[in-house]
């Protein structure tokens, strides 16, 4: 860090204060974040793979699934790799521009991460409410647009948090973070220097990181309403089938992330390390089983795949 940034901060580290201070538990911890994180890679690169190798699978449902699954891996990659570093480097610092970084990213993708949501839903609500428009209004330009829209807002929102948060002056020369990552509000907390700003941009960010999860529920209040006229039982059970996966998805990804985010700011504490977890790095790695398990097509490519690289290995 050049000597003017440190200056003009007033710290040039952050202490991570992490999960739990008992040795014994974070080897445990240490194993399990390995083994999670791996899984995590894994799965959703051979989701990717799968989606890339399948003609049948070039829709834009699994366009969106692609890019969620690319998200996960780069989700994961930028909290626990850095974990685990620093827990065989045996130190719990971490330098402002890094700790700022991983805040970045964290913010991005977290955004990527509940617009794509939103857009599978929305996916969903047209394919089973206006089954014969489907082709027309959900094209590949609008798919590809609507992709990018997400990736270049996001970063832009990532953005104006991180310039806001690097104006900040800190009342210790190395500030504690009670985490195991560098969060926004942790780090807000720590500062000395007027934080009103920031407050109202992170107040907003949370009412934008809300909005996706109403579009979501509006779409399948819509969906709910039109596969229950159908007639037959066999038709209605094919509709929901569809929706399933992405459902059990936005429930496990919103149901830890709102229980920890959508309360007096206050109240947040270190008991809510065991919501983060789930949502940073256990949902990521149910994200594949989910889509895989309860997904035909998807099983069969998979199943494929991982049968042609056992026989060429």
């Amino acid at each position: 860090m050049s000597k003017g940034r440190e200056n003009e901060t007033g710290v040039s580290e952050f202490l991570l204060l992490g999960i739990t201070n008992d040795p014994g538990q974070q080897q445990i911890l240490f194993w399990a974040f390995l083994c999670m994180y791996l899984v995590t890679v894994a799965g959703n690169t051979l989701i990717l793979l799968a989606i890339s190798s399948d003609p049948r699978l070039h829709t834009p449902m699994y366009f969106f699934l692609a890019n969620l699954s690319f998200v996960d891996i780069c989700f994961t990659t930028n909290l626990i790799p850095r974990l685990l570093a620093s827990h065989v480097a045996g130190t719990r610092t971490i330098s402002y521009t890094h700790c700022l970084t991983q805040m970045y990213f964290l913010i991005s993708f977290a955004n990527v991460d509940t617009f794509l949501l939103a857009a599978m839903a929305l996916d969903r609500f047209v394919a089973i409410c206006y089954p014969l428009q489907y082709c027309t209004i959900i094209t590949p330009q609008l798919c590809v647009g609507l992709a990018a829209i997400v990736w270049v807002c996001s970063g832009l929102i990532s953005l104006l948090h991180t310039l806001l948060m690097s104006r900040l002056n800190f009342c210790s020369l190395l500030p504690e973070i009670s985490h195991f990552y560098c969060d926004a509000y942790l780090i807000m907390k720590s500062a000395c220097s007027d934080t009103r700003v920031n407050q109202r941009v992170f107040l907003g960010a949370v009412v934008l990181f809300v909005a996706p999860c109403i579009l979501i529920v509006v779409s399948y209040v819509r969906i709910t309403i039109a596969v229950f006229r159908i007639p037959s039982a066999k038709g209605r059970y094919k509709a929901f089938s569809t929706c399933s996966s992405h459902l059990s998805v936005v429930t496990l990804f919103y149901g830890t992330v709102l229980g920890i985010y959508i309360r007096p700011p206050d109240s947040f504490s270190t008991q809510d390390t065991v919501a983060t977890i789930m949502y940073t790095v256990v949902t990521p790695m149910l994200n594949p089983f989910i889509y895989s398990l309860r997904n035909k097509d998807m099983k069969e490519t998979m199943t494929r795949l991982l049968n042609k690289g056992l026989k060429s290995s």
